[in-house]
């Protein structure tokens, strides 16, 4: 009887704690999950914060360098004993200067900020693509979770009405004892594997509540269809193609490789001097009374002709170079690979999908009333219960893994394939 009230109140509370989330729980379609994705997830905010900065970068290299003005005023006339002797009779002067930047520095400036903004944009699209394929492999994921979690509620409330039974059977002699023992050996093994399954369960439950910035519990809603429209016949030539083209990573390298040689351009137009020319008025420092002079400056490029930067630049655009190679290389390896695992995974779930039908269920069922009645003895109910049980774990991998398999191609190629 200790026994009887423990595994109630266990099973009670389990049922508790899904009571109150219940009260808080936001069902979403993978449509409205993406909405909700796009609208609130603070990483995706952050990084597009990033790309506005790198625009904001573009205007600023279009601003041309400030004038400067400077003022020489007296301070102290110690002929007159006057301070600030700035009148007709005292002394100021007045520069004004210009920086005229030459070369063609400022067109690099800006061609610089122009490839820096469209890496933060890149980059922006890299988090997108690998956080929405977090998102949709977790609700995959947590749906079929879910799905196998009120399957194990389910048989743990028919193995508690068994056991109720058998206990009082026992009691009055009719079963002998071990049956018992079985049948409670059978609810704790389905006990602990919903314990497992639901750490799992809760752990994607973070993910997702993270992903879509909300506190309630995610349920997601889907049918066969959403996981079967990953089935699709592609080639693996377009696929590979369609990930040169559109691989947000492989975009970066392209522009860093550009950005390279910008840059290289642009440290050999600094080896360029610029002119600084101003014009200034002295009222009686000068050779003559209220002087007005031209005049400009020039660094000459005698020991500085910015040889090191412009040897740097060159190496690095050998380094963008290799890198630009490793990245195809490893893209188009991952995308093999990728394929290859994904075609794996839907001839295991076309096959799988063929021996798991509805009959599975209807077969429980009519296995629970045929051992009520002793029409079938208790090794070969355990035996069959633990068998389903391991059937449906399984079909379980299996759906989520197509998906899952499927996203990765979307991620991996940038592009939706499937």
């Amino acid at each position: 009887m200790h026994f009887k009230l423990f595994t109630h109140c266990l099973l009670l509370s389990f049922l508790g704690a899904y009571s109150v989330h219940a009260q808080d729980t936001l069902r979403v379609s993978i449509l409205q999950a993406d909405s909700i994705f796009l609208r609130n997830n603070l990483s995706l905010i952050a990084s597009s914060l990033n790309v506005e900065a790198g625009k904001a970068q573009v205007i600023q290299a279009k601003a041309y360098p400030n004038p400067i003005f400077t003022a020489d005023l007296n301070a102290y006339d110690p002929e007159n004993h006057q301070l600030f002797h700035i009148d007709k009779t005292g002394q100021k002067a007045f520069q004004l200067e210009q920086l005229i930047v030459l070369g063609g520095k400022r067109r690099s400036e800006i061609e610089l900020a122009k490839t820096n903004a469209a890496i933060a944009a890149l980059e922006l699209e890299h988090l997108l693509r690998q956080l929405r394929f977090r998102l949709r492999s977790d609700l995959f994921t947590v749906g079929r979770q879910l799905f196998l979690l009120r399957k194990y509620n389910h048989q743990l409330d028919q193995l508690s009405a068994l056991l109720a039974a058998y206990e009082t059977q026992v009691s009055k002699g009719n079963v002998p004892p071990k049956d018992l023992v079985r049948l409670k050996g059978a609810w704790l093994k389905l006990s602990n594997d919903r314990a497992g399954l639901l750490e799992l369960y809760y752990a994607t439950q973070t993910s997702l509540q993270t992903l879509l910035n909300t506190s309630a519990v995610v349920e997601f809603q889907f049918s066969e269809d959403d996981v079967e429209k990953y089935i699709q016949l592609k080639d693996l030539s377009d696929i590979l193609s369609a990930a040169q083209q559109h691989r947000p990573e492989l975009l970066i390298v392209q522009q860093e490789q550009t950005l390279a040689e910008q840059n290289f351009l642009y440290q050999k137009r600094l080896a360029v001097p610029d002119v600084n020319l101003f014009t200034s008025y002295d009222q009686r420092g000068g050779a003559f009374g209220n002087q007005v002079n031209l005049g400009f400056t020039v660094p000459i490029p005698l020991w500085n002709r910015n040889q090191g930067n412009i040897k740097a630049a060159q190496i690095r655009i050998k380094e963008a170079g290799y890198k630009m190679q490793a990245a195809q290389n490893e893209i188009a390896n991952s995308v093999r690979n990728a394929f290859a695992f994904y075609t794996h995974t839907v001839s295991e779930y076309q096959q799988a999908k063929t021996l798991y039908t509805e009959d599975f269920d209807i077969t429980v069922n009519g296995m629970i009333e045929n051992f009520q009645k002793r029409n079938v003895s208790i090794v070969e109910f355990i035996d069959f219960f633990e068998a389903y049980n391991e059937v449906l774990a399984e079909i379980t991998r299996i759906k989520t893994q197509l998906v899952i398999a499927a996203e990765q191609i979307n991620l991996l190629t940038g592009k939706d394939i499937y």
